[in-house]
């Protein structure tokens, strides 16, 4: 006779239709995979585009501020830099005020590469603004960054 406990299909069913978690993963794969479609003629992936775009801003900012924006751990974002590094698309250098700390500078062969990507992103959002259905995009994004 087993002792272990199972659960009832039912809560499978009911995690299956009701997890927030679940949905909202499934929700961001299906939208970075058509984000790679559409960038992939560029060599770039949904991540290199938002990680090229949190540079593009007047200062560099540093390792820290990037990786909060993108709510990433340093490791992670620092791995996510050296592709884009070895393209010459970023350049991580020493703050001069704090040298343990580096920033990230996009470089003008990153910046012509955003130029070509932007405009695929904003045709590409306007069609998935368009999809989402019973609610507004707009109310859709503010719910999202209650959560993030």
């Amino acid at each position: 006779m087993s002792t272990r406990r199972e659960l009832p299909l039912t809560a499978t069913h009911l995690v299956r239709d009701n997890c927030l978690c679940l949905h909202v993963q499934r929700a961001a794969r299906g939208l970075a995979r058509r984000f790679d479609d559409v960038f992939r003629p560029l060599d770039l992936t949904h991540g290199q585009f938002s990680l090229l775009m949190s540079l593009n801003r007047p200062e560099p900012p540093t390792i820290g501020s990037v990786a909060a924006l993108l709510a990433m751990d340093r490791t992670t974002l620092t791995a996510a830099l050296k592709p884009l590094e070895r393209r010459a698309l970023v350049k991580v250098s020493i703050d001069k005020e704090d040298r343990r700390s580096r920033r990230l500078m996009i470089t003008a062969a990153g910046r012509a590469l955003l130029a070509k990507a932007f405009p695929l992103w904003r045709e590409t959002h306007a069609l998935i603004d368009r999809l989402i259905t019973g609610c507004r995009p707009n109310d859709l994004r503010a719910a999202l960054q209650k959560l993030s």
